[in-house]
């Protein structure tokens, strides 16, 4: 089996951060690493990287990919018009910047998500249509022919618990998107779900984050697929992805046994685990700590040693962080190089952020 692993954020970003790093336990992702042949390229979102293993490139129509991932949303076919994801946040003012928290934050009904984006399709119906795919992901499908240009937006997964310079880009073609957006925060000001939070004591969904837009190409035009037999994983922009290139999604397994049980031996899989995002959007150092430590249990030290024994014949490791998007491949006799020590991963970080400095 050839297996491509995607983990975002998996080195902590703060390289001098002893008191997180000292605490650290993961022996089988030291020794994994310091026997694999590391590349590693300018830091990207964890969306691009996956992006990359799929063959995909440039103005990337994440929405129109991430609908197809969704249980209860419309799924967009090649000439739909212009989709957008268009997620609740919440923005507030910290040192005269703005501060994003996402709905995984928010704590967001079905209820509210259902009431408030009825509102808005009322209010906006010459606009195009909202819709709730789940409480805390929802969508804008454009009415008509819009073409948004290179629609420089960020993913929510690089701006959540981070400052903000801007919202959306300063090109002519989305001029009528940032006037939709603050007339959309005017609306939501008002929303009956919001004051009952407020009086709550909750934060207020006061914004959305509108990013990912563009039409899905037709099928077999563009990218390839990676050559993948299956692809596993939770997040649903892998499972929008997997299932627009025809190839098998399914949930991800509990450890690297369970995988090896269910996948063919000779075939090329891939795996995306994203544990780690959210402690480190939101400097959990705990969580943080607690959710590697697990992966090295159930993935990283089974993997060494499926790898040493030829169990795995080649395993490519990429992981977006903050230092680079870094991946590492090895095979057999990468990890029968026994002279090559593995280190703790503070070190890892110092040496990626030196070289980063350089």
């Amino acid at each position: 089996m050839q297996l491509t692993l995607v983990v975002p954020e998996l080195v902590w970003p703060e390289p001098d951060d002893r008191e997180t790093f000292d605490a650290l336990a993961c022996p089988g992702l030291n020794t994994l690493i310091a026997r694999s042949r590391l590349q590693r390229r300018a830091p990207q979102s964890f969306e691009a990287t996956l992006g990359d293993a799929f063959g995909l490139a440039g103005n990337v129509p994440w929405a129109a990919f991430r609908v197809l991932g969704e249980k209860q949303a419309p799924t967009p076919s090649a000439g739909d018009p212009c989709w957008l994801c268009a997620d609740p946040v919440h923005l507030r003012l910290h040192q005269e910047k703005l501060i994003l928290a996402d709905a995984g934050s928010l704590d967001i009904s079905s209820d509210e998500a259902h009431e408030i984006t009825a509102e808005l399709n009322r209010q906006f119906a010459d606009i195009g249509t909202f819709h709730v795919a789940s409480a805390d992901r929802w969508y804008l499908q454009l009415a008509g022919e819009t073409d948004l240009g290179h629609f420089d937006v960020p993913p929510l997964s690089v701006v959540a618990g981070r400052r903000l310079a801007r919202q959306l880009p300063a090109t002519p073609q989305a001029r009528h998107l940032r006037q939709l957006l603050n007339e959309v925060q005017m609306v939501l000001y008002g929303q009956p779900a919001n004051e009952r939070r407020e009086a709550a004591g909750r934060a207020t969904i006061n914004s959305l984050w509108l990013w990912g837009a563009g039409v899905r190409p037709a099928a077999g035009t563009g990218a390839g697929t990676g050559d993948f037999a299956g692809v596993w994983g939770e997040d649903v922009l892998t499972c929008g992805l997997g299932n627009a290139f025809g190839v098998p999604t399914r949930a991800l397994p509990d450890d690297l046994g369970a995988l090896l049980a269910q996948a063919p031996a000779g075939s090329r899989q891939l795996l995306v685990i994203d544990a780690l995002q959210r402690p480190v959007q939101y400097e959990d150092a705990d969580a943080y700590r607690k959710q590697l430590a697990r992966l090295d249990a159930r993935w990283f030290a089974p993997l060494q040693k499926a790898l040493a024994g030829g169990r795995i014949k080649r395993l490519r490791l990429e992981a977006s962080t903050a230092y680079a998007t870094l991946a590492w491949e090895s095979g057999r006799g990468e990890q029968w190089q026994l002279w090559r020590r593995p280190r703790p991963l503070a070190a890892t970080a110092q040496a990626l952020a030196r070289e980063g400095d350089g």
